[in-house]
């Protein structure tokens, strides 16, 4: 018979297919199975309609065999064939689905969908096989016919014997090249893999003939082979079943088999929407945070499955960044999907898929923090971190999202507690929630800085992480109640010391204009202090920039050295100290300077900042010695 030639656009799409279409060669198994899938989909839905077809599940298989000598591929179904005129219409017409056509003539129900849409799935065979080979009977036809092509250059359709119902395909896989290993197609171990990974959930059993080894009866060490027929795929997903069927182990081996994690998952969420767009999903909140997790190699995302069908390894666009952490499938039959069903054709769907699983998240994890307090606690010490960006990233859009599964630690608690919980015990006085920052619990602990708001009873949260600060003052308040650091100028605490300080100011103007004049440059301005008790000096800080915003800035790439907080020396005027200050202010302008020096150096010590010119320093401790 002669040979047939492909429509021109076929053609042009046949090239393109062979190139471009398909993003790795593997996808072509997956295609083909989806189709053989489509097949015995067709058979159950004819037999719906016509009481001379008995459809018996068991009778209806997908078989995947390969034979290394002759290099070739092939993949059987017992689905309903197709006659000359279908051969000739949907593998002679690239881009015309028979699949296609049958969703939209019949009525889809029963929980069955039909996998392809856009028929271009079969010619991705092309990408790893020279010729195809296509025998099938229709049920609709006592005479089979067989399909063939080396690609580009057309096809022919032949009469042939077929004894039952169903289609083969037959694949000549390529001889390998220098860029490509084509044997790969032709391993048990790699076929069995790609079966696992795209094609587990289709309803009906994938079989493949897979060697055994076993030991020789009465003997140690001799070992024979023998092939045995087994199912490779899962066929029912776990997420298709009802959540009263599976026990957390169930969900504890599905979160093992997918590779989701090395360790136990803290708690997972079972999730089946019949709206406007019907998807399952099963998400898990790790235990443990990845290695990469804060790295460039790290990726976020879902497993994307289509009607049972892997899609996508890590869709990225069903997870914000700040909850980047899950892992998990999601399965939906209602996406658009481009040619190569690789990628999402429209993003309404998914942008719905994506809003609700956010919110399932959130949902969760606040139940976790408040029936499950240990195991909340022990996944933010993973990944508290990560929400924290998330309230700081696109200029604090996400902060109402995240505000309430937020935690720091609490001077008087002496551990983490949340926003809500600082709040609810604040006494009516006090006008801020407060907070400092350091480098540990112990270094803010012992902080001059700290003093004043503590000794009014007034709970302090500590921020040790250099996100911690960025993250609140993007919230800017809870609850109305808006957040003050220990280092700021006004700690609004009115009390007798802010009366005493305001007439200091004005007794030692004087002096404190001197030294602000030595410190030229490197403070903006010199005061009595209002916070401090015990210690002689320390740091305040004017305007939106705080010293450990600084520190953290000034330690990025590319930072610009010229940012600087505006520093206020403060000065405790009831410090023996003090005293010497104003003695060398009347007496002595050298020492005035060594002490104004030292007191600046010290400043800088306590905040963790480095001495500038750490001889000179030393040189004036000397000084004072001597």
């Amino acid at each position: 018979m002669a040979k047939k030639q492909f429509q021109a656009e076929s053609k042009r799409l046949l090239e393109m297919m062979i190139n471009s279409i398909y993003t790795q060669k593997e996808i072509f198994l997956r295609e083909l199975i989806s189709n053989a899938s489509d097949a015995i989909d067709k058979m159950y839905y004819k037999a719906l309609t016509d009481e001379s077809i008995r459809f018996e599940q068991e009778d209806y298989y997908i078989k995947v065999e390969f034979n290394k000598e002759q290099r070739t591929l092939t993949v059987t179904d017992t689905g309903i064939g197709m006659t000359e005129d279908e051969l000739e219409t949907h593998l002679g017409t690239i881009a015309k689905s028979g699949s296609l056509a049958f969703k939209s003539e019949n009525e889809i129900k029963d929980g069955h969908d039909i996998i392809g849409q856009f028929g271009v799935g079969f010619y991705s065979a092309f990408m790893v096989a020279d010729k195809l080979t296509v025998i099938s009977k229709s049920i609709d036809s006592d005479q089979a016919y067989k399909w063939e092509s080396d690609g580009v250059d057309g096809y022919t359709i032949t009469r042939t014997e077929k004894d039952s119902v169903g289609t083969v395909i037959t694949l000549t896989i390529k001889e390998n090249t220098e860029e490509e290993n084509y044997d790969e197609f032709l391993e048990e171990y790699r076929l069995k893999s790609i079966i696992k990974k795209y094609s587990d959930f289709i309803r009906y059993p994938i079989k493949m003939d897979v060697i055994e080894r076993h030991k020789k009866e009465d003997s140690e060490d001799e070992w024979e082979e023998y092939s045995e027929e087994k199912t490779i795929n899962s066929m029912v997903p776990i997420w298709r079943k009802n959540k009263s069927e599976l026990t957390d182990e169930d969900y504890e081996n599905f979160y093992k088999e997918k590779h989701y994690g090395f360790d136990k998952p803290l708690k997972h969420i079972h999730i089946s929407v019949d709206g406007a767009v019907r998807y399952h999903s099963i998400l898990y909140i790790p235990e443990t945070i990845p290695f990469d997790f804060y790295s460039k190699e790290f990726e976020k995302g879902l497993e994307l499955y289509s009607s049972g069908v892997l899609i996508m390894d890590k869709c990225a666009d069903l997870l914000p960044d700040y909850f980047s952490f899950v892992k998990g499938m999601v399965d939906s039959e209602d996406l658009s999907l481009n040619i190569s069903r690789e990628i999402l054709q429209h993003d309404r769907q998914l942008k719905l898929i994506a809003k609700n699983i956010k919110n399932k998240i959130k949902s969760q994890l606040q139940t976790l923090l408040k029936n499950d307090r240990e195991k909340y606690e022990k996944f933010y010490e993973s990944f508290g971190r990560q929400l924290k960006y998330g309230v700081y990233s696109d200029y604090g859009a996400n902060k109402e999202v995240l505000q309430d599964l937020l935690m720091f630690y609490s001077s008087i608690e002496k551990k983490q507690v949340t926003l809500d919980e600082y709040v609810s015990r604040m006494p009516e006085e006090q006008k801020y929630i407060y907070y400092a920052t350091g480098e540990s619990y112990d270094r803010i602990e012992k902080l001059p800085q700290i003093e004043a708001v503590k000794d009014k009873g007034y709970e302090v949260l500590y921020f040790t992480e250099d996100v911690d600060e960025f993250a609140i003052k993007m919230l800017a308040n809870y609850k109305e109640k808006e957040f003050k650091s220990v280092a700021s100028g006004d700690l609004g605490i009115e009390d007798e010391e802010s009366n005493k300080s305001e007439e200091n100011e004005q007794n030692h103007k004087e002096l404190f204009d001197k030294m602000k004049s030595l410190l030229s440059g490197k403070v903006k301005d010199v005061r009595v202090s209002k916070r401090l008790r015990t210690h002689p000096v320390c740091f305040a800080t004017e305007g939106e920039l705080s010293i450990e915003m600084e520190k953290v800035l000034k330690s990025m790439p590319d930072n610009n050295q010229n940012i600087e907080a505006d520093k206020v020396l403060e000065i405790n005027v009831n410090h023996d100290v003090f005293q010497s200050l104003q003695k060398a202010f009347d007496q002595d302008e050298e020492k005035l300077k060594l002490y104004t020096n030292l007191l600046y150096n010290q400043a800088l010590l306590i905040e963790g900042l480095p001495v500038q010119d750490p001889v000179e320093f030393t040189n004036d401790m000397c000084k004072v010695m001597v």
